[in-house]
């Protein structure tokens, strides 16, 4: 399990995080959303140690995350939205330098990950699209078979048909029981992948909850005239889409864009809701 306790952190004397309290079980893919600059890349820097809090503390099965102790650095992969890959390297070499310090790489898993995606193991990265080396990145981190998969921003560069087939290899990954924390402005591309849903603003977190508790709470209401007593409205084809509080006990199909919307313009509502 990856616990945050009390957590500050602050770029010189910019604060990002304010004593925020976390905690991602084993066996879930996580969404972690948020406005530009709140801090999701940083909270993911410091999960896999390379961020130091400056008060409380991070663990990863009870290790300090900031000590990256090899027992810890060996269960977590954290592939970050932009990586300089070296022009004349293949994926293969990648994973072939890379593979030594995960006891658990496979490399069956490798290339049955890069033939699913379509890419080819012994090309160079020179020759390759950006969204053709995001999916060797992706195939190559999934492949060591790590406990815990950090990912900032998985589907920059991705097409439509790739971005389904990453959807695809990550519910099966899921089954396994591994962690999955997937950072994320797209959020259409994994809206049904992601279950809980962390949203952080600046200094704190807004919410953590799972899907099913979002739904108890909230209505998602379609094709309606626009509520005065909505949380967000949204004018779409046939009529408007609102969020309200689920009074009634009503069950509503989540729409993550609408949610994410209704938490940022209702702040003090929200964690009225789902204290």
């Amino acid at each position: 399990m990856i616990e945050i306790k009390n957590l500050d952190f602050s770029y010189k004397k910019t604060p990002v995080f304010n004593n925020i309290n976390l905690s991602f079980p084993q066996g879930a893919i996580y969404g972690l959303l948020g406005e530009n600059g709140v801090g999701k890349t940083t909270l993911l820097k410091i999960i896999c140690g390379l961020q130091r809090p400056s008060m409380g503390s991070c663990t990863v099965d009870g290790l300090t995350s900031y000590d990256r102790l090899p027992a810890m650095l060996q269960c977590i992969v954290f592939l970050p939205d932009e990586v300089t890959l070296p022009d004349n390297a293949t994926p293969q070499k990648y994973v072939d330098e890379l593979s030594p310090f995960y006891p658990t790489f496979a490399q069956g898993t490798f290339l049955h990950l890069m033939q699913e995606l379509e890419v080819e193991p012994d090309r160079k990265f020179r020759e390759m699209s950006f969204g053709q080396q995001k999916k060797s990145l992706i195939a190559a981190s999934l492949s060591l078979g790590t406990d815990y998969v950090l990912l900032d921003e998985p589907t920059n560069g991705l097409d439509i048909p790739s971005k389904a087939q990453f959807r695809s290899i990550l519910s099966k990954i899921a089954d396994e029981g591994k962690t999955i924390i997937i950072s994320t402005h797209q959020v259409k591309d994994v809206e049904n992948l992601i279950d809980p849903i962390v949203i952080l603003s600046h200094n704190a977190v807004l919410l953590d909850a799972s899907v099913q508790k979002i739904t108890e709470k909230l209505f998602f209401e379609y094709g309606g005239a626009e509520r005065p007593d909505a949380l967000y409205s949204e004018l779409l084809p046939g009529g408007y889409m609102n969020v309200v509080a689920n009074e009634s006990g009503e069950e509503s199909q989540l729409n993550i864009e609408a949610l994410f919307n209704a938490v940022l313009r209702n702040k003090e509502k929200i964690k009225e809701l789902f204290a």
